[in-house]
């Protein structure tokens, strides 16, 4: 202990004791002391303390009438009479009195008042600190008690600075006969012999001590007879000497406090496991597995995907052939058909590259069905996107040129000239669906689509699907297809008031509207919904925009070739234009 040190904590316990000594003037009784050559002390409870409310502190007199403890009284008599015995032997400590000084702690000022006193200076009520404690010779060379953890505890703050000790240096050299027992004690000054193991009786009117049992060393030996304890509970049981019961399975014992069996019960949280080899602290589970709220082991996940063979996937499936049938029958129908009015009117051999490009998108849709691999995960979207674009890409086009046909060759024959000789048309579908190729090929370059496990969305499941959704190139490819779908909406719309046979303004337009609902809805899903039916809800929206492009383009001619072969004829066609242009005189 420094210097300085020293004499600030000497400050403080001499204010403590002048304090403590002089509001606590208690005085000694003989019976309470005994002079001789080294003196012990003991701090005992012999008066119970008193309970209230305190608003400042206060001195506790242990005096007071019908506060007699005997508890501590036997205390007190015991050790009295042990330092008796050894007085009274000739063998023990030959030439040495041993003397001791009890006090009454019954009350935290009064264990206070006793400690100090204890460590005064013989005769005095002065306490000095020293650099080496072990120079300091206080009243009483060592102290026995007190019994109760919480003055045990401040005692022996006071005492470990002093080197006081519960027992002398000497008594570990002793041996004799005490009642026809040896009593010795080892170097850590525990001593050798046996001890009987005591129950207090209340049962009667007073207290009684009977013997339950014993203890001997060494070698060591523990005896207890159950029969002769007497519990106070109901028919003799055992009661719960617990601070808290044993948690349910799956349930943390998290620490309230300073000792280890004061705890809460805390369930662990989904995804973490109790290992019975720790009871206070819950482990993760591993990536492939899951475990509910409170659980004691984990689980297997269980690992889904979009399969070939549940109900869903043979629905789509099904609608899927059938519209590539479907497409295939309409490629056979105009071809067979192809130097008729109504297949001209159509695109002529472009309607065959549109069908081409529905054939493609609808092949993709394949792809979302299955354990998702690398090529699926390259080819699905990918072929969706060209596809439907190069369909888009046609429709514009045929849209446009009908109404520069009907509306504005005539105003600009030299435009419309230039048009016709350099193949605009053509060139118009080539760029625009090289544009999306390029678009496709840059976002599987850059952002690959990829078999992932998808693991945060379902606790207990492992979803299986592609990383396209979320990347940049799918959505540029889905907006540039939205904005092909503006431009022949728009060149439809125009179209509205052409001759009958070239008006395709309402089934285009239905078309491309149910396009437009058809993937709001899968990405206001997406955003919602992460499971493993999100790809048979985009199956759904792409065989709806494939379905309606076909629809809406290609069963309203379909009709006319097998239903009404009347309308197909040039005389028809040539009347229909003559309506126009005489109705466009008329205006």
């Amino acid at each position: 202990m420094s210097l300085p040190a020293a004499h600030l904590v000497g400050l403080q316990l001499s204010l403590s004791c002048c304090w403590a000594l002089s509001c606590h003037s208690t005085e000694t009784s003989a019976d309470f002391s005994l002079p001789g050559d080294y003196l012990l002390a003991g701090l005992f409870p012999l008066h119970s303390d008193c309970p209230g409310v305190r608003h400042r502190p206060t001195v506790t007199l242990c005096d007071r009438p019908d506060s007699f403890n005997g508890h501590g009284y036997h205390l007190f008599q015991a050790m009295r009479f042990g330092i008796e015995e050894i007085n009274n032997s000739t063998a023990l400590l030959p030439n040495v009195t041993l003397g001791y000084q009890l006090y009454d702690v019954c009350s935290e000022s009064a264990n206070m008042y006793a400690t100090l006193n204890v460590l005064s200076l013989l005769g005095t009520h002065h306490i000095e600190i020293r650099a080496d404690p072990s120079h300091y010779s206080p009243a009483a060379l060592a102290v026995i008690g007190p019994d109760t953890t919480n003055h045990a505890a401040t005692t022996a703050a006071l005492l470990s600075p002093f080197l006081v000790p519960l027992l002398l240096e000497q008594i570990r050299k002793v041996n004799f006969l005490l009642h026809k027992d040896t009593v010795r004690f080892n170097d850590n000054g525990d001593p050798l012999s046996g001890y009987d193991i005591i129950a207090w009786d209340w049962s009667g009117p007073k207290w009684n001590f009977r013997v339950i049992g014993s203890s001997m060393w060494p070698p060591v030996h523990l005896d207890i007879n159950k029969t002769k304890i007497r519990w106070h509970g109901k028919d003799n049981q055992v009661p719960k000497s617990v601070c808290s019961s044993d948690c349910l399975e799956g349930h943390q014992r998290v620490i309230s406090g300073f000792y280890h069996c004061c705890f809460e019960c805390v369930p662990c949280e989904a995804g973490s496991f109790l290992n019975k080899s720790d009871l206070h602290s819950c482990q993760p589970c591993g990536k492939e597995e899951w475990a509910p709220a409170g659980s004691e082991t984990c689980f297997p996940r269980t690992v889904v995907f979009l399969t070939w063979h549940e109900t869903i996937s043979w629905v789509l499936l099904a609608a899927n052939t059938l519209l590539l049938l479907l497409v295939t029958g309409t490629a056979g129908l105009f071809a067979w058909h192809l130097h008729t009015p109504v297949v001209k009117s159509a695109g002529g051999r472009l309607c065959f590259f549109m069908l081409g490009s529905l054939a493609g998108g609808s092949c993709g849709l394949y792809g979302f069905f299955g354990e998702p691999t690398l090529p699926t995960c390259l080819l699905r979207q990918s072929l969706l996107a060209l596809g439907f674009a190069i369909f888009l890409s046609c429709l514009t086009i045929r849209s446009f040129q009908l109404v520069f046909i009907f509306k504005f060759s005539a105003k600009v024959p030299t435009f419309y000239r230039a048009w016709v000789q350099n193949h605009g048309p053509g060139l118009f579908v080539v760029i625009s669906s090289m544009a999306q190729l390029l678009i496709c090929l840059t976002w599987l370059a850059v952002w690959t689509p990829l078999p992932t496990r998808e693991y945060q969305v379902f606790p207990e499941l492992v979803v299986l699907d592609c990383t396209e959704a979320n990347s940049p190139g799918f959505m540029l490819a889905f907006a540039y297809n939205g904005l092909l779908s503006v431009s022949a909406f728009a060149c439809s719309y125009l179209g509205k008031d052409l001759p009958e046979n070239y008006n395709e303004a309402k089934c285009v337009t239905f078309s491309l509207l149910l396009n437009f609902v058809s993937w709001i809805a899968f990405f206001t899903t997406a955003s919602v919904y992460q499971g493993k039916y999100l790809p048979a809800v985009n199956v759904l929206a792409a065989l709806s925009s494939l379905s309606g492009g076909f629809s809406g383009y290609f069963l309203p001619k379909c009709y006319v070739i097998l239903c009404r072969p009347d309308l197909n004829s040039t005389e028809h066609f040539q009347a229909s234009i003559q309506e126009y242009t005489r109705r466009c005189g008329s205006t």
